[in-house]
């Protein structure tokens, strides 16, 4: 991919997978904002991406808040003189089941995913409108928001709210040639080390081991840098087609979701009362009746 010319911003690029997606799109040649809420992470973040012959810049700063937002392209545009690529990465969690949650726990959450998600792509869209040469909203979602996850209400609630914006933004967004999708990402971070099916992996690739096949197809598991290079596409002019997807990555697996549609339809002259739905449930829907929670499955003998 080339993204020479083209300026980015990344949030919550200090570490993980925004690390790997600001470097990633640096090595093929856009200039970069690294954001991250920690200083320290986001300087040593831009440090590494200029230490390999990149351009990057850090600006520390919690996503949420509009002022944010606003500043993190308004430093794309004066260090760089354009933005063309925005990418909401920046996340935190607070897990706990339904109810033990707490209000801060809820609000933290929605805060920095659905509210940064919100306020950094409206100011990227403003600056794309302006600029009239078209851009890249690259929303990150996950497998908990297309899917559910036990202890993870305002996460998966947030997820799900940001492929919900991708479908809007798609269609609001496609005069000003501005493309809107979302990555759904799967690799060994700090986040994923919570998932007991998940940590003997993260913990291994912290040792240095080689991440085993079963991980890396079964599970789409794998390392942040195996996320990247999707991120890196969808901000190249190869992707300028594509809008409105939720596109999965993880390991060896490359995925296409589905939107929510109709798994089952029947029809009823006057319409269903209650009886109705009781007597007619057993034998029309039942059977098409929708699994929540990733199945993912056990470890094969090799």
């Amino acid at each position: 991919m080339e993204l020479n010319g083209k300026a980015a911003v990344v949030t919550g690029a200090g570490r993980g997978l925004g690390l790997a997606y600001a470097a990633e799109l640096a090595r093929a040649g856009a200039a970069v904002v690294v954001n991250d809420a920690d200083a320290a992470a986001a300087e040593a973040a831009a440090e590494q991406i200029a230490d390999t012959g990149g351009r990057a810049v850090a600006h520390p700063a919690a996503v949420g808040p509009a002022e944010t937002a606003d500043a993190l392209v308004g430093r794309a545009v004066a260090e760089f003189g354009r933005l063309d690529v925005m990418v909401t990465n920046a996340g935190v969690l607070r897990d706990r089941v339904l109810w033990k949650m707490t209000d801060d726990d809820f609000d933290t959450v929605v805060q920095v995913h659905l509210k940064g998600t919100f306020t950094c792509a409206r100011a990227a869209a403003r600056r794309f409108r302006e600029q009239g040469e078209g851009g890249r909203l690259i929303l990150v979602g996950s497998p908990a928001g297309q899917r559910g996850n036990f202890g993870q209400t305002n996460y998966s609630a947030a997820k799900a709210g940001i492929v919900g914006f991708v479908r809007t933004w798609a269609m609001e967004l496609a005069r000003a040639d501005v493309t809107v999708n979302a990555i759904v990402p799967v690799a060994a971070t700090a986040m994923t080390e919570t998932i007991p099916a998940l940590a003997p992996y993260v913990e291994a690739m912290r040792r240095g081991e080689e991440m085993p096949s079963f991980a890396r197809r079964a599970l789409a598991f794998g390392t942040p840098e195996d996320a990247a290079g999707l991120v890196a596409f969808l901000a190249s002019d190869a992707a300028s087609g594509i809008t409105g997807q939720a596109i999965g990555v993880g390991g060896d697996r490359l995925s296409l979701w589905t939107h929510p549609t109709q798994a089952v339809a029947a029809y009823r002259d006057g319409g269903w009362s209650a009886d109705d739905i009781a007597a007619a449930w057993p034998t029309v829907f039942a059977e098409h009746e929708q699994t929540v929670g990733e199945n993912l499955p056990e470890e094969q003998p090799r």
